[in-house]
């Protein structure tokens, strides 16, 4: 994938087909650390421990539209090519918590993209979803939550053009407020 927000909303995506009734994505953007750390925690249905062995085989999936799972493996390789790692925890019933991360500066590791506009268009096309996203930098925090993004449209939909773009337009100024990945 050409940036890493691409993979986060295929990742986002597993998510929310797994009776997940809350997700949170968090993302540590630190150069003083030299690190890029992404974080994705659900309360879905979970895995075993035989499936959790599994994932980052690209020939393996659980879905039965196709032949082969590509999002796991190619994260799993892209972190690892980038002077990074990949765990994966998960137990039946609580959920899964999936970590990648990077070098920050290393010369392998893909761009961040447009991780706004795959938060809100998850957070948009799952409204029964509990979605918080909280990006920090060496220069702050910011956190997106979409029960509080709810209470402030008073009962209006996510999945609404005008609601989307403003939202991700939100993000984005939130984002360069604390210096995302500068």
């Amino acid at each position: 994938m050409k940036d890493l927000s691409l993979h986060v909303l295929d990742l986002l995506a597993n998510s929310t087909v797994v009776c997940s009734t809350k997700i949170k994505l968090k993302v540590i953007d630190s150069l003083k650390n030299n690190l890029y750390s992404f974080e994705i925690i659900d309360n879905g249905s979970g895995m075993s421990e035989e499936t959790l062995q599994k994932v980052t085989d690209p020939y393996f999936t659980s879905r039965k539209t196709r032949k082969v799972g590509l999002g796991l493996p190619l994260v799993k390789m892209n972190a690892e090519n980038a002077g990074g790692g990949f765990s994966m925890k998960s137990s039946i019933g609580k959920g899964t918590d999936l970590r990648f991360w990077f070098e920050h500066n290393n010369i392998d590791r893909p761009p961040l993209g447009d991780i706004a506009s795959a938060v809100v268009f998850t957070a948009a096309t799952n409204e029964n979803i509990h979605f918080i996203y909280e990006h920090t930098t060496d220069f702050g925090r910011y956190t997106f939550d979409t029960n509080e993004i709810k209470e402030a449209l008073d009962g209006m939909s996510l999945n609404n053009a005008d609601i989307i773009r403003a939202l991700t337009e939100m993000i984005q100024e939130n984002l360069k407020d604390i210096k995302a990945n500068e």
